[in-house]
């Protein structure tokens, strides 16, 4: 038997059908989705021969790999969720859970909770309980710890009460690439002794500043030690990834200050490692390479945050180059370079082949319509453009959308709603901007082609209270809402079965037939809801279109 099992939190282990942001409907309220529909669109994730998982989230795969590079693959396995109790025994020592939402306490499904009014349990606190409950049964009687971890674990230390409800024995925070034998050493004897390790975690202070907090359940790097591992301790996958999922980068700099991510330095793989990775998932029969990092535009940037076009279009080629890769998209990136270079999106597009039947997807932190917001939060994120001078945030956005789709992009914005400082009039700028684009079009007469999703910023002390049901939205912050589902609804009906890559042609169409009919369904909910709390619904449906604004020509000379 395994000495230890690695398993995901299984709302990261599907493919969702291969719709494009489907994955967000984890995020979802059981009480407000029916589970017969979520089950069907989250999609099968077969096991192998051995009972193995077949494919597992990329950050399973890289713990995976950390262990392996000191036990043996009889010794470590990734677990099939179904399959648990056949690898766990008396000899295991650490069953390992990676998480991203296990508390339902992250922005969208926040969003969900706030705007439904619901306490319910979201899709992904009900998965992770049960798969908890999973392991546990397993383990019962006998000595295997378990141990979570993941982008999630930031919840866990909101309400670390959680741990002792699961069964939880220890949660880590942070990255572990270079020192996940010793850590998964050191939790197997449950050792008190002063360590590389912290038994605490990490936490922010108002200004953003990171504070230790002592907590004998939790363990992260010691304070005083290296916080990252280089790029050279950062191994290689060894089995395939979900979704063909591999990483470029970590970090991002761009300097957000709602942002932990921009915290992080900045490491960037080489063609050569990606292009290693993404072998591993080709030889699994997975055509497709998706590219995670947190800001693609950054990836070896210049000064003053302009794109490195050689050291991009390089990567790309080297993933484009490898025998069976068919299709490729980054995850995130930032909405003001390709309103700044337009060439630029057009070469990438080239050397991606995208095209009217091969659509790039980037996810696009857009935040907000306003310009003073866009201000306060996010200076660096309008970089090389500048608001005022380039034209208002909303012009960049606009002109962004436009190059990118022009190029066959399709960009998946979010925005914020209950930002610091946040105005009604900052949420109308939002509006405007939503109801612009959606009734735009390119220069051949189609429509932009984009999704908006609104996401709830929450306050951590309502969050530690749990009196997040407390927030009431306000006419202004409706209306945000009203606008993106109502976009949403238009984007269902007219591009679900198409956006879909599901191998099965008949799951594709009823794939699709559910999601245009969800995104209906949805709209109409939303709409109600809206209406009875009084917002002006007609309003919030022609404000913005009014404006005639003229696009400054300093964002297409660059």
């Amino acid at each position: 038997m395994a000495r230890f099992v690695l398993v995901s939190d299984t709302t990261l282990s599907r493919s969702y059908r291969s719709v494009p942001l489907l994955d967000f409907l984890a995020s979802a309220p059981t009480s407000a989705f029916p589970g017969a529909i979520y089950s069907f669109l989250k999609g099968p994730a077969p096991p192998d021969a051995d009972g193995r998982a077949a494919l597992a989230p990329y950050a399973i795969r890289k713990l995976e790999a950390s262990l392996l590079k000191e036990f043996t693959s009889d010794e470590v396995v990734v677990a099939h969720e179904d399959h648990i109790s056949e690898f766990v025994d008396d000899d295991t020592e650490v069953i390992g859970v990676s998480t991203m939402d296990p508390l339902g306490l992250g922005p969208l499904t926040m969003s969900y909770a706030v705007f439904f009014e619901t306490r319910a349990r979201a899709y992904v606190q009900r998965d992770f309980e049960a798969l908890l409950a999973r392991v546990n049964k397993a383990r019962a009687g006998k000595k295997a710890k378990l141990l979570v971890g993941g982008p999630g674990v930031w919840e866990l230390t909101v309400r670390p009460e959680e741990l002792d409800k699961n069964r939880i024995d220890f949660a880590f925070q942070g990255e572990a690439d270079d020192i996940a034998g010793d850590l998964f050493r050191y939790l197997s004897d449950d050792s008190t002794e002063k360590t590389e390790f912290f038994r605490g975690y990490q936490t922010f202070d108002a200004n953003f500043r990171k504070e230790w907090e002592p907590n004998s359940k939790f363990v992260s790097r010691y304070q005083f030690s290296k916080q990252f591992p280089s790029l050279d301790d950062i191994p290689d996958i060894v089995h395939p990834s979900v979704k063909g999922m591999t990483e470029i980068m970590r970090g991002c700099g761009i300097g957000c200050d709602f942002c932990e991510v921009t915290l992080r330095p900045l490491r960037y793989y080489s063609p050569e490692k990606a292009r290693r990775e993404i072998e591993v998932n080709v030889r699994s029969g997975q055509s497709s390479a998706w590219l995670h990092t947190d800001e693609v535009f950054a990836y070896q940037h210049g000064r003053n945050y302009v794109p490195n076009e050689d050291a991009i279009l390089d990567l790309m080629r080297a993933v484009m180059a490898i025998p069976g890769i068919t299709h490729t998209n980054p995850t995130h990136g930032r909405i003001s370079i390709p309103a700044a270079y337009p060439d630029l999106m057009r070469k990438m597009s080239s050397v991606m082949r995208a095209g009217r039947n091969n659509w790039i997807g980037l996810q696009v932190g857009i935040e907000t319509g306003s310009d003073r917001l866009a201000r306060m939060h996010m200076p660096n994120k309008t970089l090389p453009l500048k608001v005022g001078p380039d034209g208002s945030w909303s012009d960049i956005v606009w002109r962004g959308t436009y190059v990118m789709n022009k190029y066959y992009w399709r960009p998946a914005f979010t925005v914020q709603v209950g930002q610091a400082a946040e105005t009604p009039e900052d949420n109308w700028d939002t509006v405007g901007l939503i109801n612009r684009m959606s009734n735009s079009v390119l220069d051949n007469g189609l429509p932009f082609e984009f999704t908006v999703t609104p996401m709830q910023h929450v306050p951590l002390g309502l969050l530690k209270s749990r009196d997040f049901a407390s927030l009431k939205l306000d006419q202004s912050q409706l209306a945000v809402y009203f606008a993106a589902y109502r976009h949403l609804a238009k984007i269902a009906a007219r591009d679900a079965t198409s956006a879909s890559s599901d191998a099965s042609l008949a799951a594709r169409y009823v794939t699709g037939a559910m999601v245009g009919l969800g995104g209906w369904v949805m709209f109409r909910q939303v709409k109600s809801i809206c209406k009875k709390r009084g917002l002006d619904l007609e309003k919030a449906t022609r404000y913005g279109l009014s404006e005639r604004r003229q696009i400054p020509s300093l964002l297409v000379a660059r």
